[in-house]
């Protein structure tokens, strides 16, 4: 078995009908969850550390309309706090990291613009107060400098783990979670285990290297998909990748996959319960939990901002299996053809995982949910 490599896993870049700048309204509805947790951090930062100097970080910013949009909504927070307590502006210093083959070129080419509109908004000379730069590199290491960020933020990003679970990436293991691609209720227990320890080293790890760039007191706000129950085999943290399984296994009698790849693949991918994500940050010991809430969203929704460009006849035709295939292959489309290869047929893999989930979701027992986990913490002076 060839393991899958992580540091080659990216959202699809660019500006096309499958690109992740076209098909990520889901990401953008589940920020825009966190605005009144990411105005107070910002606040309580301005108010009780008034820095000359802010570093600010969106971990996992991928690229498209939301890598910048994070970045704008700090910024006029800080702004306008600044200005609504009178407290000078401090310099602003924006890191947006993903892995190294991350579209960052698309990134880049939307800045002078970005730049445009911040002057526009606040005044002309605001381009000397909002330094932008890339970081690329895994977040589940060091980033940044010591003691040098003030505001952490990450959406979406790490229910999504460093690497397969060790002891099912390996020959011997292919049969373990056979025709699956992540924990289902067919799973053994060695597969709940290995997926569940390779997430707490990797938040472990994550608020470690966090705790050694941010200074005390410094805010971190983080959203991600977890589920809704302690029990593993809750739908609304698994469902949307068991389907998903199926559409592969259907390509199996076709001739168009074989039935050993499937077996041999499992999703570097974990949807944390909140008892699991609150005990890690108590054991790693240098955060406090300022908030924690959960929501639930449907698996189509954000779709419709995301196609607004579209005709209404268009947009009628697009069934919301479509809509949700469309979202799912933005993200998981270069995982796959790292595994299976460029030969499989990405087209007629949605297409059929677009009818399951239309036949799941009219079924009145399903649960077509995401299940959001949104939390604000700060740096223990320890």
């Amino acid at each position: 078995m060839t393991p899958l490599n992580i540091q080659v896993l990216h959202v699809n870049g660019g500006e096309g009908e499958t690109s992740y700048a076209k098909n990520s309204g889901l990401q953008r509805k589940i920020i825009s969850f966190e605005d009144s947790v990411i105005e107070e951090a910002v606040a309580d930062i301005i108010c009780n550390h008034s820095p000359e100097s802010m570093g600010i970080a969106d971990l996992g910013c991928s690229s498209g309309p939301n890598t910048l949009m994070l970045a704008h909504e700090v910024i006029d927070k800080v702004y306008n706090i600044c200005h609504r307590i009178g407290k000078p502006l401090p310099e602003l210093r924006v890191c947006l990291n993903d892995l190294p083959v991350n579209d960052f070129n698309n990134v880049f080419m939307s800045l002078p613009e970005f730049h445009g509109k911040l002057e526009e908004e606040k005044g002309k000379g605001f381009f000397n107060h909002c330094f932008i730069s890339a970081v690329p590199g895994s977040f589940y290491g060091r980033l940044f400098p010591r003691k040098s960020m003030h505001f952490l933020h990450s959406s979406s990003s790490l229910n999504w783990l460093s690497q397969v679970p060790p002891p099912l990436d390996t020959e011997a293991s292919a049969q373990l979670n056979k025709g699956k691609l992540y924990i289902s209720k067919t799973s053994p227990p060695s597969v709940i285990n290995a997926y569940r320890s390779q997430f707490q080293k990797n938040f472990s790890a994550f608020l470690k290297s966090r705790s050694e760039e941010m200074v005390f007191g410094g805010r971190m706000v983080l959203s991600f998909l977890g589920r809704s129950s302690s029990d593993p085999f809750t739908e609304d943290g698994y469902y949307h990748l068991e389907l998903l399984a199926q559409a592969l296994t259907s390509m199996v009698s076709k001739g168009q996959v074989m039935e050993e790849k499937i077996n041999s693949f499992n999703a570097p991918y974990y949807a944390p319960s909140v008892e699991e994500v609150k005990t890690a940050v108590e054991k790693e010991g240098s955060f406090a939990i300022n908030y924690f809430n959960c929501f639930e969203i449907e698996w189509d929704v954000g779709f419709q901002n995301d196609s607004e460009k579209q005709d209404e006849d268009q947009m009628r035709r697009t069934s919301r299996g479509q809509k949700v295939a469309k979202t799912i292959r933005a993200v998981v489309e270069s995982m796959l053809e790292g595994h299976f290869g460029k030969d499989i047929d990405m087209d007629a893999l949605f297409v059929k995982y677009a009818e399951l989930v239309d036949d799941y979701m009219i079924d009145p027992n399903s649960r077509p949910i995401f299940f959001i986990l949104v939390m604000s913490f700060s740096r223990k002076a320890t």
